[in-house]
């Protein structure tokens, strides 16, 4: 009977396991430049918006506990208008491990400029896909679906298209309220522009380049580094073709603005040639940054 008991126990935590939520999700709210007596609130919101993102099962994608996508949040309050009514930012952050390394490369790295939202003090937050009940847990499930997408993006190719769907599905669910972030060509940076571009069936070579650049390119440079910043190389030009497709592509420039470091870094070794095309086409690409990109000319070759 011991025996059987301890079974048990021991296959209802590896199920357990298998069902585990897919964030692990590191929130702050940082509550600095308001006035107010009482600044329990963001200590209240902080609890709140982690245990909404970190307990719900976003999909039917089957976790382990170590395969949860580190990610984290950080809400910075402008103002508050009363006692539940706040504008903020919101700096959203994920991130992946690089295969058999200790590397952890960036996700999406994302600020919004634009989230108000009410909150009470010690509620929970209620949220039903298909329907709009408030902004704050809106702006939360878009973007743990986004985060979701582009992780499942980055291991097979428009993997993530499921999740940035259901992103999606908010976005046009936001449309006729009056909070701000979500409205169709009001913003170029805002939550419908990015949805809007990494579901575009003309911008889809820069999904095309994601999965490139994480699944075939850094994951491969571990066994192979000439091998995996190659594929990289060779892909650049699909972002080149997203560039002059649309060139305001927020879903572009905001990869670019999380990954100009790692990019000089992946370079750092390679070819000369190989360096001199690169840099080209970023140069193509990402103009006024060119100061960023100089490093791949000088560091060291082979």
């Amino acid at each position: 009977m011991r025996k059987l008991f301890i079974l048990f126990i021991f296959t209802s935590l590896c199920l357990f396991g298998l069902h585990a939520q897919e964030l692990t999700c590191n929130v702050s709210v940082n509550s600095d430049k308001i006035k107010s007596n009482n600044k329990q609130i963001a200590t209240s919101l902080q609890k709140a918006i982690a245990d909404f993102l970190n307990n719900r099962k976003w999909t039917d994608l089957q976790f382990k506990a170590n395969e949860k996508i580190e990610c984290s949040f950080l809400v910075t309050i402008n103002t508050q208008t009363d006692e539940k009514t706040f504008t903020a930012t919101l700096q959203v952050q994920a991130r992946r491990p690089v295969y058999n390394s200790s590397y952890y490369t960036s996700l999406i790295n994302f600020k919004d400029e634009n989230f108000n939202f009410e909150y009470i003090e010690m509620s929970p937050l209620e949220y039903t896909d298909g329907s709009y009940s408030s902004n704050l847990t809106a702006v939360l499930a878009y973007y743990a679906y986004v985060i979701i997408g582009y992780d499942s993006d980055s291991f097979s190719k428009f993997g993530g298209t499921p999740y940035f769907e259901k992103a999606e599905s908010i976005v046009n669910l936001a449309q006729g309220e009056s909070d701000k972030g979500w409205k169709a060509f009001v913003d170029d940076r805002n939550r419908y522009a990015l949805i809007n571009n990494l579901l575009d069936e003309n911008l889809r070579k820069f999904r095309e380049f994601y999965y490139d650049y994480h699944r075939l390119g850094l994951d491969e440079m571990n066994s192979d580094v000439a091998k995996g910043s190659a594929k990289i190389a060779s892909s650049i030009q699909y972002l080149r073709e997203v560039n002059r497709a649309r060139a305001s592509c927020v879903a572009l420039t905001s990869f670019l603005e999380a990954k100009r470091d790692e990019i000089v870094n992946v370079f750092s070794n390679a070819p000369a040639t190989e360096k001199n095309d690169v840099y080209n086409l970023l140069m193509d690409i990402d103009p006024s940054q060119s100061a960023k990109y100089e490093p791949i000319l000088k560091s060291n070759t082979n």
